[in-house]
């Protein structure tokens, strides 16, 4: 952890917090509450998108929704939204 940030966002507080390894690839987290009608209920799905090289996965649980991005390839950064999923989900 190199440091995290508190945000305003259009329906309350946000959290980014940003990783560094030993080679200095970062990655950030950015964490907030989200609609839940606009969310779907009981469902939890990694989307992906990649724009000019940074990687994403975002997904939504509980209200609330989490984007993990980085300049890594996609299967390593699956790998590490899996492992943030299971650390933040509350089951």
């Amino acid at each position: 952890l190199v440091g995290g940030r508190l945000l305003p966002g259009d329906d309350g507080a946000r959290a980014q917090f940003m990783f560094q390894d030993a080679d200095g690839k970062r990655l950030t987290l950015y964490v907030g509450g989200v609609d839940a009608r606009a969310a779907r209920q009981g469902e939890t799905a990694f989307q992906f998108s990649d724009e000019q090289g940074v990687a994403r996965f975002y997904w939504t649980e509980d209200g609330a929704g989490y984007a993990l991005a980085g300049a890594l390839p996609r299967a390593r950064l699956l790998d590490i939204a899996q492992v943030v999923y299971q650390q933040v989900s509350p089951r």
